[in-house]
């Protein structure tokens, strides 16, 4: 194993990186975890709140990583202890939110897609998260529709007629997961996270929606990380052995 790095922090995503979409992670990629905090700082960063971020990574999330960030960094831990809280009520104002959430309603209401379960728009402390097909579809349902948006677009169509909608209101809107896209201020996406990691020269982001428009593009392409695109959590694995832990890991 390669030596102790210090002031490098490796920061991840969840979804897709760490774990399967909306799964938890498994055990040995917990362990594995364990193994490259003993070489470097490791953070993880995920639009989802901290209840959703502990279903994935376990109850015990924010010990078991030097940075917890939920909601793109709007609530963030650091060594367990909560350092920092975001909100979007609190900035956008009450007028402006059920603007926004009653005219997205009213288009899930008229799209003809093959199902709709419930909760369209979840309210999080620092964003919403709207949902085409409704947050409380099975996994199985979630699957049909990933792959129905993939054909038909859902998602980016609905995303481009609330961009031009709400433009006044300088929203950023973020497809993630397999079912929603997170909206929240500009400047509210994963590199808000960043803020809080001043000390570390060295920032390496492993996230699997790195294109334009994907969730972790932003932070991706920040000046301040060295970007990796991963497309599993095997890959994640294979990659920071590759990068942190010495050609033997890299190998096994």
């Amino acid at each position: 194993m390669a030596g102790i790095k210090p002031g490098v922090l490796a920061l991840f995503d969840v979804d897709g990186t760490l774990t399967a979409p909306r799964k938890a992670a498994t055990p040995e990629m917990l362990q594995f975890m364990q193994r490259l905090r003993k070489v470097v700082a490791v953070g993880v960063v995920g639009g989802s709140d901290l209840v959703k971020i502990s279903e994935q990574l376990g109850k015990t999330v924010i010990t078991d990583y030097d940075y917890v960030f939920s909601e793109n960094g709007l609530v963030a831990y650091k060594g367990g202890k909560l350092i920092g809280t975001q909100s979007l009520k609190s900035f956008l104002g009450e007028e402006k939110l059920k603007e926004f959430i009653n005219f997205t309603l009213h288009y899930i209401a008229d799209l003809d897609i093959p199902i709709k379960r419930g909760t369209f728009i979840e309210f999080r402390s620092g964003m919403l998260n709207v949902s085409p097909i409704g947050r409380n579809c099975s996994q199985e349902e979630r699957d049909e529709f990933e792959k129905y948006d993939k054909v038909h677009n859902i998602r980016p169509k609905m995303v481009s007629v609330l961009r031009e909608k709400f433009a006044h209101l300088n929203l950023t809107f973020s497809i993630g997961g397999q079912i929603s896209f997170d909206v929240f201020p500009q400047g509210w996406d994963k590199t808000y996270c960043l803020r809080y990691v001043d000390e570390f020269p060295e920032i390496h982001f492993f996230g699997d929606k790195t294109y334009k428009g994907g969730n972790d593009s932003e932070i991706y392409e920040s000046e301040r990380t060295v970007g990796h695109t991963v497309t599993s959590p095997d890959d994640t694995v294979k990659l920071c052995s590759s990068l942190f832990l010495g050609k033997e890991d890299a190998d096994s």
